[in-house]
């Protein structure tokens, strides 16, 4: 009879990917996860077989709670272009400054290497992208076009302003937003 695990795999996933945001993907180990998870490092490749996986578990956890955090963010925020530049606020709120950001990019790196994190990442911008063009246009081609610069527009101002650091992310991204909808003509 298999013992009764103490901790369940959604803890021992949320404490690896808490652990792998702030140190980066090169920092997990199975020592390192059983530091921040109270598991024994054979007890870890037990349930998960070898790093990557552990990592991939980690990061899937991750595109779970994006995939929530937009949900929420659409059901909140109105159905008009003020509504999609809250929207893309409130789901930057999380972005890391720093060292963290510069890890946010090591785990895009990952995403991009992982076909099944691809397809996660792939889903997520087409409801991304169509919430975002429910509230750019009533037109069901320009919303998806629409729906998708919008997306870029935003990701490239985070990036932007991790370099420059120009005031708040949140005023930045208020400012950046409302001068691409002023030059789309929204």
């Amino acid at each position: 009879m298999a013992r009764p695990r103490k901790i369940s795999d959604e803890d021992v996933v949320e404490a690896v990917a808490s652990m792998v945001s702030r140190e980066g993907p090169a920092g997990l180990t199975f020592a390192s996860a059983s530091a921040v998870t109270g598991l024994s490092p054979a007890t870890l490749v037990q349930r998960y077989g070898n790093r990557e996986a552990l990592l991939r578990a980690a990061l899937l956890w991750m595109w779970d709670q994006l995939d929530l955090t937009t949900a929420g963010a659409d059901a909140a925020h109105s159905v008009d272009p003020e509504g999609a530049i809250a929207m893309l606020v409130r789901m930057s709120a999380g972005y890391g400054v720093g060292d963290e950001a510069g890890q946010g990019l090591l785990l895009l790196r990952e995403d991009f290497r992982d076909p099944v994190l691809r397809t996660r990442g792939v889903a997520w911008n087409k409801v991304l992208t169509e919430a975002l063009g429910r509230r750019l246009s009533d037109d069901p081609a320009r919303q998806q076009v629409l729906g998708r610069l919008m997306a870029s527009q935003w990701q490239g101002a985070v990036l932007w302003w991790g370099f420059s650091r120009e005031g708040t992310l949140r005023s930045f991204l208020r400012r950046e937003l409302r001068e691409w909808l002023t030059a789309m003509g929204l």
